[in-house]
């Protein structure tokens, strides 16, 4: 597994003391043991992506925020994506999280890639953010114009465990088409594009904000083509899984002159079940307090709404977060 960043400035000793004093005066717990179910962490780790991928840059920007303004010592832990992250807090390994919507729907049901471990039901949700737009990416002398153009190609499907090829998969069978039909390679977002650079693949699956970063260095040094999604298949994507919504990605967000037709799934952040009300409270009241700062860190912080990002989740909200958006929402009422 990959180390965690942490991102607090104090040394390993003084996270150590700081533990030792939340326990009551009993031994730090080595970094395998579960946390204890309704005790406050003082040490948070926020499980994010891949290094180029609006996760970690948006996480490493809340775990500032949650060490400046909460206290905490905070840990950003990169991963290969939406699965890994779902199961590091089954596991609690992790106390925050980043994923997709449709990860966590199969996650909640035991589908897909959790079908051999079952229904996961130590999560719940803090908000709904910003949504992650696919973009299946070549270059234009591959000379593909169609998601059925893929067949027979080198194509980067997603890391392993990651919530980009699952949907890459969906997309895929939607258009009749398996990963028997072609060649998949299963990448980062980094190592995809540099693949790409290559000549090593012909085209990947890149589900993430706009602009992914590792899209824009590829344009740097290449002609790039975002292959469109037709119309009647977004059609059968959305009605067939809620989680899916219509998407364009706009003219000049890249090379393009014009809208692209897409689909798009919604990120959430989530959270371990078991932490106190009281803290994610406090989590989510710091999360949207500091805005400005995470939508500083990545343009698509930008569309997170603080009104809407209560509603319409596919994990229920954890009650701490609750909490938060129903004092928001009387705040926002007619004063007698």
């Amino acid at each position: 597994m990959r180390q965690a960043r942490v991102w607090t400035a104090v040394t390993a000793v003084v996270v150590g003391l700081a533990l030792l004093a939340s326990a009551g005066g009993c031994a730090p717990k080595p970094e395998s043991a579960q946390p204890v179910p309704g005790e406050e962490q003082l040490l948070l780790t926020i499980a994010t992506g891949g290094a180029s991928g609006p996760y970690d840059v948006i996480g490493g920007a809340l775990a500032k925020v949650y060490q400046t303004k909460l206290g905490y010592h905070t840990a950003v832990r990169s991963s290969d994506g939406s699965v890994e992250n779902v199961r590091l807090l089954e596991s609690g390994k992790a106390d925050l999280a980043f994923a997709m919507s449709d990860v966590a729907s199969f996650a909640l049901g035991g589908l897909e890639s959790f079908q051999s471990s079952g229904p996961v039901a130590r999560m719940k949700s803090v908000a709904g953010l910003y949504l992650n737009y696919v973009q299946i990416v070549t270059k234009k002398d591959r000379n593909i114009h169609s998601v059925y153009d893929l067949k027979g190609k080198r194509v980067g499907v997603g890391a392993p465990n990651s919530g980009v090829e699952v949907n890459a998969r969906m997309i895929l069978n939607e258009h009749g088409i398996t990963y028997n039909d072609l060649r998949p390679e299963y990448l980062s977002y980094s190592e995809a594009i540099e693949q790409l650079k290559t000549n090593a693949i012909d085209a990947a699956f890149v589900t993430s904000g706009l602009p992914n970063t590792a899209v824009l260095a590829l344009e740097s040094t290449d002609e790039v083509q975002i292959v469109p999604i037709f119309p009647e298949h977004i059609e059968k994507l959305t009605k067939r899984f809620a989680f899916f919504e219509k998407a364009q990605l706009p003219p000049g967000v890249y090379q393009n002159e014009k809208a692209i037709p897409t689909v798009a799934i919604r990120n959430i952040l989530l959270v371990r079940s078991d932490l106190p009300n009281e803290q994610v409270y406090r989590l989510t009241k710091a999360f949207f307090e500091n805005l400005d700062a995470l939508q500083h860190a990545h343009e698509a912080a930008k569309q997170i709404d603080r009104l809407k990002a209560g509603e319409n989740l596919v994990v229920p909200l954890h009650p701490g977060a609750a909490l938060y958006y129903a004092e928001l929402a009387r705040a926002k009422e007619p004063q007698p």
